[in-house]
Order: structure tokens, then sequence, then C-alpha cells
């Protein structure tokens, strides 16, 4: 089996945890199957760089010794809002030679400033999204997924999405069984969907500061098949549904039945996603009631019937 350089770029300024989140998967994944990973960091003069929480990190060499690298990995930070030309340059002249281009969170910036990005899917951290596709128009920036993949560029969101975009590359390279096995050594899930939303829609949503109207919002998370009408709902916070409606808009910024779709998606996605559970006994424990019910809301969220989402996210059994 061929070994794999993985290159991972580093200047000032850079988020620490976009740096040593992949590398632990991959240095996991070259401990499991010896001589399947050779890794590398490179600033611009191979002098140690600061991260943006303070950290010290000294790289192996200077990007001009680097060698060539099957996935070159270019992670966000601080540092990528006024990034050096030069690292720009770097980049642009070395990133095509890469099998596999990867960034995490707002390393985006620097591939798309190289011009690497252009008419390709792509994504960054969920807070830098629309003002990525201001200053890129021609790259086509996607807001919700951890990480997407577009030919041999692979983008992903903030901060511990890199992991799962590192999983994702480890089962590629070598299998199920050593993604896996890095996983549970690192106490993360083996494969987070890449079209999982970056967060959920608890987060997606503001906290009502309310207690009656923050109790309905975990009522609702808590039980998304029961009855979760504006009447009922306004009835377990003791307003009037008009009134209801109106603050959980104002507390939360959306209204109470975007809420409620939200969790019932959320829900049965996980529930595809984990468990067997036929889609039938999914859609009536996620509220939707009926199977095509359920298969609408997917088909106008997500593009995909509930038996594809399956197909393609659901793992298969490990032996």
């Amino acid at each position: 089996m061929a070994q794999r350089t993985v290159l991972v770029v580093l200047f000032d300024g850079v988020q620490s945890l976009d740096v040593t989140g992949p590398l632990e998967v991959f240095a996991g994944a070259d401990q499991h199957t010896p001589g399947s990973y050779r890794l590398r960091t490179a600033s611009l003069d191979g002098g140690p760089v600061r991260t943006s929480s303070g950290l010290t990190l000294v790289p192996d060499l200077a990007l001009a010794d680097a060698p060539e690298a099957h996935t070159l990995l270019v992670p966000g930070g601080q540092g990528t809002r006024r990034p050096d030309g030069r690292l720009i340059d770097w980049v642009r002249a070395h990133g095509p030679r890469a099998d596999r281009l990867v960034s995490v969170c707002t390393g985006a910036i620097l591939l798309a400033e190289a011009g690497l990005l252009d008419g390709r899917r792509a994504t960054t951290h969920w807070a830098y999204c629309d003002t990525f596709a201001r200053r890129h128009p021609a790259v086509r920036v996607e807001a919700d997924p951890i990480y997407v993949r577009d030919g041999h560029v692979a983008t992903s969101a903030g901060v511990t999405c890199g992991i799962d975009l590192a999983l994702a590359l480890v089962e590629e390279d070598l299998g199920r069984d050593a993604a896996l096995a890095v996983a549970r050594h690192l106490v993360v899930f083996l494969r987070r969907p890449g079209n999982q939303a970056q967060f959920s829609a608890q987060l997606a949503v503001q906290t009502a500061r309310r207690a009656p109207l923050r109790d309905v919002q975990q009522w609702i998370t808590e039980h998304p098949a029961a009855d979760l009408s504006v009447e009922a709902l306004a009835a377990r916070a003791r307003l009037s549904p008009r009134h209801f409606a109106r603050a959980f808009r104002a507390e939360t910024g959306a209204t109470p039945g975007r809420y409620v779709d939200r969790v019932r998606l959320e829900h049965a996605r996980r529930l595809l996603e984990d468990t067997s559970d036929g889609v039938e006994e999914i859609s009536r424990a996620s509220g939707y009631g009926t199977p095509e019910a359920m298969r609408r809301a997917f088909v106008k969220a997500l593009g995909a019937a509930p038996a594809e989402y399956r197909r393609r996210f659901h793992p298969a059994p490990t032996p």
C-alpha cells in the first residue's frame, strides 16, 4: 500500500483545532494501519506560528521545502482574514498538484483567494458563509452541510467538522474498520453525514428568554410525535394562540410551525441514520403521521426521500 503524505499548511492566527483535529485522525489511522500516512506541517519560512488561542506550533519545515502532498490540508482561523500574499501564491501553485485538496473552517477562504474553488461547491463556518458568498460569487457556497466534496476538493465547516471530514477520508482510504477504530479512540461519532446541518434545530434558533416559552421549546424537542399545533403549544405556555405565536417568533426568530418542522425533520433523520426502524414507524415517532407526509417533508428540505436518505447515510453493519 502506497504511503499517503498529508501536508498541513500553518500560518499565524491559525485555529489550533483545525490543525490538531485532522492530524489526530490521520495519526490514529497510521497507528491502526502502519505506513498508511506520513504527516508533515509547514509554514512559509519554516518558523513557529502562533495560533488564534496563543498556542505556538512548530512546523516540520518550510513550504518551499515541503514534499508533494497526496492530501493538502489548509486550516482556518483568524489568520485567514488578512492572509499573506505569499501564502496564497503557494496554495495557488501547489493546490492543483495534490490528489486531494482539503480545507477546514475558514481555510476555504484561502482556497477561494487562490482561485481553486471557482465553479465548485464549498462550505465554511456558518458564521462566514454569507460574507464568503458575497466575496467569491464564482463559488457555490452551501451554508448547511458540515462538509462538501466536489471532485478532489473537500471543504468542511467550523472546527470539529474537520474531524468528521478526516474520518470520512480515512474510511475512503483504509475502510470502515480503520475509521471506526480511530473514532472509538477519539470518542467521536464515526460518521456524521456530510450534508448534516452544522447545528441542530435547537441551535439554529435562539433560546427563548421567558421560562414558559423555553419549556415549550424543550417539550417540542422531547415529544415530536405529540400534538404540536399552535393551539396546543399556546395552552402549554398558558397564553392565547395569537400571543404565543407572536412571542415565540420574537424570542426565537422562528415561527412555532417552522421550529416544529425542524425538530421533526432532525428527529426523523437521526432515526434513519442510527436505527433500523421502518419508515412507517419513524414517520409516526417523528410526528409526521404517515410515510407520505414524511416523504414530502424530506424531498422539500433535503431533495431526497427517506429511503434514499437512509441508503446514503445509514452506516453499513459491522461484521
